[in-house]
């Protein structure tokens, strides 16, 4: 057995090079601005479990630390050499960790600048987050509005926390030229309402559906914990992952505050405010989406919080509202709700 002070230089040493570590080991992720998102330590696809590529070198939110929220594992990047490649004896694990730390690596690619832009903002941080949403504009006439109308959400006040940017940049990858294409753009904040990150929904041209790319939806920035907020919550929040998903409930709950994740991930991990007491979590019908809302619950009760979950007819709250139409959805929220929230907040 190593010495534990072995034990923890190595992992230190992997945490400076975490994301080169991710690319080699979990290579069927991607990074989404400070975390390395993939389906599990085995690298299925998915994005269900994120490593931290930056941050202190032990302790808490030390880089190379990871939690799977669909299952609940945790663990650090000799974890992830481990499982990745079905090792047993540990000093089996020490010798590939350091064969790899032995291997050059280059430094953790940046989006590069495109021409003509004299920004020195580094790619994908809060700062360029925050840049990228004040340089949009309201959705307002928008292709923003169209696309969100194309999903049925025709109820749009409270959202502030949307913009359109017309000319917004999508890089497919890392050995692709920058293209420039219309976005839905979202600002993540946390609880005291600061901007750490944005989210990015690129559109079709003519706004009819999300644009013809591989990826159409990225995120930016610092994202865990926070969220895409619609009003302050104080008492009552329901939240989900999707931002149509968490827009469907509110056409027919214009005044109950909500927060859309973003992932099942990030739903799991939310921030609760203070003042909270009754937590409603959008379910979504994946495995994925229901470790997120257990893993939720579990933490809403510790803190002496109540968490319901609203179930959907269909895949997700954006299916029902598209499919079966609001009056349908309304019944079916009026039948999962607390009777105080009914009368507090759902339109007659």
């Amino acid at each position: 057995m190593m010495p534990r002070h072995d034990v923890s230089e190595l992992a230190i040493r992997l945490g400076r090079e975490a994301e080169a570590v991710c690319r080699h080991y979990l290579s069927s992720g991607q990074r989404a601005g400070r975390y390395w998102l993939v389906g599990d330590v085995q690298n299925t696809p998915g994005r269900s479990m994120f490593v931290r590529l930056t941050g202190p070198e032990s302790g808490k939110g030390a880089a190379g630390k990871w939690t799977d929220m669909a299952t609940g594992e945790h663990g650090d990047l000799l974890d992830i050499i481990r499982q990745s490649l079905g090792l047993v004896d540990f000093k089996d694990v020490a010798e590939e960790a350091r064969r790899f730390l032995a291997l050059p690596h280059p430094e953790p690619e940046k989006t590069k600048t495109p021409t003509g832009s004299t920004s020195s903002v580094a790619s994908g941080s809060p700062e360029a987050s925050r840049r990228l949403f004040a340089m949009a504009q309201p959705i307002g006439g928008t292709l923003a509005e169209i696309y969100l109308r194309g999903r049925a959400i025709t109820r749009l006040s409270g959202t502030a926390a949307l913009r359109y940017h017309p000319r917004c940049y999508y890089r497919p990858d890392e050995h692709s030229p920058t293209e420039i294409r219309p976005a839905l753009v979202a600002a993540v904040t946390d609880l005291s309402g600061h901007q750490t990150g944005a989210h990015r929904t690129w559109l079709a041209p003519d706004g009819s559906g999300k644009a013809p790319v591989e990826t159409p939806r990225r995120a930016m920035g610092d994202l865990l914990g926070h969220a895409v907020r619609f009003d302050t919550a104080a008492e009552v929040l329901v939240a989900g992952e999707g931002i149509e998903t968490v827009l469907s409930p509110r056409q027919v709950l214009p005044h109950m505050p909500m927060l859309a994740a973003l992932s099942a991930a990030h739903l799991a991990a939310i921030l609760f405010p203070p003042s909270l007491r009754r937590l409603y979590v959008l379910r979504d019908r994946d495995p994925a989406g229901d470790g997120a809302r257990d893993s939720l619950a579990s933490r809403a009760a510790s803190f002496g919080i109540e968490a319901v979950t609203l179930t959907p007819v269909e895949g997700d709250f954006n299916d029902d509202l598209r499919r079966r139409g609001a009056d349908a959805l309304r019944a079916a929220l009026k039948d999962q709700l607390h009777p105080e929230d009914i009368r507090r907040f759902m339109e007659r």
